[in-house]
């Protein structure tokens, strides 16, 4: 065992240190720059600074967990329900009941909590003959607890196969009293995650969501989907991460009363006729058509207040004092052949999946899934795929890395011989955002199948297609594409290519949120960002990243984002990042 290996093993919880690789030789000695992450079965670490990243494997604690006998919970086939019981328990929720045969599936019995044994009324899952779990709440409202894992939504025996509409709620209370005025609504299993607020959902938690993926089908087909959540932070946010899945187009967002927390309290307090009213008439969750300034009030206080605040960190921070990664952006991405274009984009998706748990689909036309995986395994173990260039990885340390990337990244490959069309690419990521994919690249243009039309309008219409996409769904969109054929100056060098140098239309530059050029410089290789749409996202510069050929993985060189570092690192003039 290493000396780097013993140091990650040594911790046993989430942690942040000093990098033991690169402390020593900085000015500031002491800065934590050395996150380190511990799951059951290996130990993750970064450092945010040198780069140096990978993961080991926790064969001490695996193999002493792994034989633990499982706990087995036992569902009862045989449900039963005291009539009274339940109709005195949404009594004292301010709910009336009459029949309980036209409600979502409820038992009663008896369960403990917190080591006392309380009668309880239970919320079905899955068909009453055969449930798949059963959430338990105590008479007196006092406990909860769960037999089995819920991975559906509690009511859906009650939608229809063919309703184009669907009501989502967050609680199973709220599905009994809408239903009891008349209004039909299903109830996500696991309420809100913790982080989803902060678009920081990990693996595991993002499986909470597969409620989401299991009922795709009916999903789709679905006209209008309206959010009910609960009227609180967690709540707001749970609603914009189901809609980011769905489609906002299609999403719609009740908003009851500042005094009224969800569907229950409005059933509670506001009646019947109030409460259908409100689900009647619920807002678009996308803005579109005409609005007043007023509507805007609250967002334009927010922003004055906080600020924009930034993108998602790239993990590099000479290029995030360039750009960071915005939700429902387009980055168009161009450069020479061979230039490092697809590698500094697999390094940035890396880094976002290691630091913001963040999720990919991958369409990559010149490197097959297989052969994508090696490339990205090299950037997480910090070591080459194949033997001959430099200690080669482990099989352990490819099996590691293989699991990270499956759960970080989704592949979209056409087996059918079928040609992509850009709606055909739209429509396999659809299916990867409701799996939590937060961006997509899609690697290089020069593969799609082009229109009928003119180069020029094909791309336009294409570009148009991706970006409202891409804002519907909240997801960032990486688009390669080739420059021009360059010719070289009288020095043989040649010109970095900009926007208005990518082969077949002006719109690439017009489009882009987020322009950026990789080009292999005389320090190193060279990032280019030519356009940036907001300022809160980036702005015109150039850093300068070192890159290691046997493995294909990026790290910091210096900062340079003013003319004077730009001059020093290239040699170049400041002019030439202007030339569109």
């Amino acid at each position: 065992m290493n000396s780097l290996e013993e140091f990650v093993l040594s911790h046993n919880k989430d942690t942040r240190t000093r990098c033991p690789d690169c402390a020593d030789s900085r000015k500031k000695k002491n800065i934590k720059t050395f996150s380190i992450t511990i799951k059951p079965d290996q130990a993750l670490y970064h450092c945010h600074h040198c780069g140096l990243s990978g993961s080991f494997w926790r064969k001490k604690f695996y193999e002493a967990h792994m034989n633990e006998p499982k706990k087995v919970v036992q569902i009862p086939t045989q449900l039963n329900y005291n009539v009274d019981q339940i109709k005195s328990f949404f009594e004292g929720r301010g709910v009336a009941l009459d029949n309980l045969d036209t409600l979502p599936a409820m038992t009663t019995g008896t369960k403990v909590f917190a080591g006392e044994k309380k009668a309880a009324v239970g919320f079905v899952y899955g068909p009453r003959e055969n449930p798949t779990a059963i959430k338990w709440r105590s008479i007196d409202g006092k406990g909860f607890t769960c037999d089995g894992a819920p991975r559906a939504f509690y009511g859906i025996e009650q939608v229809g196969e063919d309703d184009e509409e669907l009501t989502i709620v967050e609680g199973e209370c709220d599905v009994i009293a809408l239903a009891s005025v008349g209004i039909k609504a299903v109830s996500c299993p696991n309420g809100a995650p913790i982080k989803a607020s902060q678009h920081r959902i990990d693996p595991e938690e993002d499986k909470k969501f597969n409620f989401i993926w299991n009922e795709r089908d009916r999903l789709e087909r679905c006209k209008k989907i309206i959010l009910a959540t609960d009227n609180d932070s967690a709540g707001e946010a749970l609603a914009e991460e189901i809609a980011r899945r769905v489609g906002r187009a299609k999403c719609w967002r009740v908003k009851f009363p500042e005094q009224i927390k969800d569907g229950n309290d409005a059933v509670q307090w506001l009646g019947a006729e109030e409460t259908q009213n409100l689900f009647e008439n619920p807002e678009p969750v996308p803005l579109s058509g005409v609005y007043s300034a007023a509507d805007y009030t609250d967002a334009v206080k927010e922003i004055y207040a906080n600020g924009h605040g930034r993108g998602a960190s790239t993990g590099f921070d000479s290029i995030d004092d360039l750009f960071t990664v915005a939700e429902g952006q387009l980055s168009i991405v161009t450069g020479m052949p061979s230039s490092g274009k697809s590698e500094f984009i697999d390094q940035v998706m890396i880094n976002l999946a290691q630091r913001e748990g963040w999720k990919f689909a991958v369409c990559s036309f010149e490197n097959p899934p297989h052969m994508h995986i090696a490339k990205l395994a090299e950037k997480i173990t910090a070591k080459p795929f194949y033997s001959g260039s430099g200690q080669r990885m482990t099989e352990p340390e490819l099996e590691e890395a293989v699991s990270f990337i499956d759960s970080h990244f989704m592949f979209l490959e056409s087996k059918d011989g079928n040609l992509s069309t850009i709606d055909s690419i739209i429509d396999r990521t659809k299916q990867a955002v409701m799996r939590g994919a937060n961006g997509l690249l899609i690697d290089p243009y020069n593969y799609i199948e082009a229109g009928s039309g003119e180069e020029y309008s094909n791309i336009s219409q294409m570009l148009t297609r991706i970006t409202s996409f891409a804002k519907a769904y909240g997801i960032h969109v990486w688009f390669v594409a080739h420059p021009q054929k360059m010719y070289p100056r009288d020095d043989g060098t040649y010109a970095v290519p900009k926007g208005m140098n990518i082969s077949g239309s002006a719109a690439w530059f017009a489009k882009a949120d987020l322009g950026i050029t990789v080009h292999r410089g005389d320090e190193g290789v060279e990032i280019h960002c030519w356009k940036s749409r907001f300022k809160w996202v980036g702005q015109q510069g150039v850093a300068v990243l070192d890159y290691d050929l046997s493995t294909g993985r990026y790290s910091e060189k210096m900062k340079q984002t003013s003319s004077v570092n730009y001059a020093r690192a290239t040699g170049r003039d400041w002019d030439d990042l202007d030339d569109f």
